[in-house]
């Protein structure tokens, strides 16, 4: 008698349907993605969308250390005792804010169109 054949021998388990696994990132060329017009437009769209707000985060945040270093722009009054450095600064904090909303918002149909194109090479389109 072999080892296992009591699970084996005699067996009425009706056939299994071979079923077709579903896709997994492991088997997605991401070469062959990569090269299709559709990831070159999304990959042109998301520069054109990150370089100008990168830009403009980086001259508004190291404009107040800047300006309170070498001038006397921030120094003048603006409600009361609150200087304009200090509505700057709160400033900036909103700015950052705003720009993480914005970003993330852009940046969920970006991931949908990256997941639409990739199902697409998925199927052969």
């Amino acid at each position: 008698m072999k080892v296992g054949s009591v699970y084996t021998e005699g067996s009425t388990a009706p056939e299994v349907e071979q079923r077709t696994a579903p896709v997994q990132k492991g088997d997605i060329d991401f070469a062959r993605v990569a090269q299709s017009n559709r990831f070159r437009t999304l990959t042109e769209k998301k520069k054109k969308f990150i370089l100008p707000l990168t830009v403009f985060f980086l001259v508004f945040y190291f404009s107040l250390p800047i300006l309170t270093s070498f001038t006397n722009v921030l120094e003048r009054p603006a409600i009361g005792d609150i200087s304009w450095a200090w509505i700057y600064a709160v400033a900036q904090f909103i700015m950052t804010w705003v720009l993480c909303i914005v970003y993330v918002r852009r940046f969920q149909k970006f991931d949908k169109d990256a997941e639409e194109i990739i199902e697409t090479e998925i199927k052969g389109g």
